[in-house]
């Protein structure tokens, strides 16, 4: 029995990275299409940042975020069951209580991403550089995958 247990795992994880290494080595990345989808969505994800913007400026927070309410919610409808691009921004924009608001600045995809950038830097540091270092050659191997 420990002949067949012992191993068997190894055996299955080692067929798994197989795995992963092929796939992951044939993702191609689409930047122009992931910022399309990206930018179609923020305003949804901006919303709070909005209403904070114009309650800075002097606008009241219920009226606001009963605005932004009713336009996010019928930009949706649109989006849904028309296949309609995202209005939500314009829709806004026509708004008195967002006249003087800097919408663009607002909707600067930077904004929402945190300590992302940093945390993937340091992890690439940490984890991944030390690997890649004890092992120069194994970045070249590529699974040869048979079914």
């Amino acid at each position: 029995t420990r002949r067949l247990i012992l191993p068997e795992p190894f055996l299955a994880i080692d067929g798994v990275l197989d795995l992963t290494v092929n796939v992951a080595g044939g993702i191609v990345v689409y930047e122009k299409m992931i910022r399309a989808n990206l930018m179609a969505e923020l305003p949804f994800m901006a919303t709070e940042n909005l209403m904070m913007a114009a309650v800075k400026a002097g606008a009241d927070r219920q009226e606001v975020h009963e605005l932004i309410r009713r336009h996010s919610k019928e930009a949706a409808r649109r989006i849904k069951s028309e296949a309609a691009a995202n209005d939500l921004i314009e829709r806004l924009q026509v708004e008195p209580v967002f006249a003087g608001i800097d919408l663009d600045s607002i909707l600067d995809p930077s904004r929402y991403i945190g300590r992302a950038p940093h945390q993937v830097d340091a992890f690439i540091e940490k984890v991944v550089d030390p690997i890649r270092k004890r092992y120069p050659d194994r970045g070249e191997r590529r699974p040869e995958l048979r079914v």
